[in-house]
């Protein structure tokens, strides 16, 4: 199947721009043949947490709705990082809307990042539980940004929920572009599975955003890559075939030694 990575930067607090500019890349997108396309961390909002306290949405109207029409209207199944206001708690939330508009499955980010200037916890609840989903002959699995710096989340979705993909929503800033290629890299490497990682360009208050999107496949190959400063929209075919043939030739998840991991 084709998949598309949407690597964008976001208007503060206006959803309407925000939708606007996921509707003209996903019918691009379609255009290609794109089965599937992921967007970034906060595409209705942009990532500054006063503004998200501010414009945080419930999911019965605004962004998410539109979301779900735009699925519609092009057949093709989105990913979006969004935020998700439910009673008191915001949440930092991805979302998949099928390619018949109807919302099939959700996160709720389990890691929060809580280092000055950006202290998520003083916005979001942490998620509690992970989450996965079947597009296609694949399972893909869901992680946002400071999540891909614990590795303990993508081996359990292999080995738990039998993962083939992870796909990766982002804002990840400049002064750690290194480790976001690196950390994306290395969970292909030791999951022998695909990372699809969308990631933010831009500036929201006095945050700089890396890009650097990337679809790295089971053999942690860079089969498609963004530049680390414009918009842009990669694409790349994925295959089961190609997964199961990495983990047999190297059967390293069989080999884990879990009686000593403890």
């Amino acid at each position: 199947m084709k998949i598309a990575v949407a690597q964008i930067s976001c208007s503060l607090g206006d959803s309407e721009a925000n939708l606007a500019k996921v509707h003209d890349l996903s019918r691009t997108a379609k255009d290609v043949g794109a089965e599937l396309i992921v967007f970034p961390e906060m595409t209705d909002t942009g990532y500054s947490m006063s503004v998200i306290q501010k414009y945080a949405g419930h999911w019965k109207s605004g962004f998410v709705p539109g979301l779900e029409e735009i699925a519609s209207e092009l057949s093709i199944a989105i990913v979006s990082g969004v935020s998700e206001r439910d009673g008191s708690s915001i949440y930092n939330s991805q979302v998949l809307v099928d390619a018949k508009g109807d919302i099939v499955a959700k996160y709720r980010k389990t890691h929060l990042y809580a280092v000055a200037p950006v202290e998520e916890q003083t916005c979001f609840a942490p998620g509690d539980s992970f989450a996965s989903f079947e597009l296609g002959e694949l399972r893909f699995g869901f992680s946002i940004c400071y999540d891909l710096r614990f590795p303990e989340i993508y081996r359990k979705l292999v080995t738990e929920k039998n993962v083939d993909a992870f796909i990766i929503s982002s804002a990840w800033p400049f002064p750690r572009v290194e480790h976001w290629c690196v950390l994306a890299q290395a969970r292909a490497i030791e999951n022998q599975a695909y990372v699809i990682a969308s990631n933010r360009v831009g500036k929201d208050d006095e945050l700089w955003f890396c890009g650097s999107s990337a679809i790295i496949d089971p053999r942690g190959v860079v089969i498609a890559a963004a530049s680390a400063d414009r918009e842009e929209l990669i694409q790349a075919n994925l295959s089961q075939e190609l997964v199961d043939s990495v983990r047999q030739r190297v059967q390293s998840l069989g080999h884990r030694r879990e009686d000593l991991y403890g």
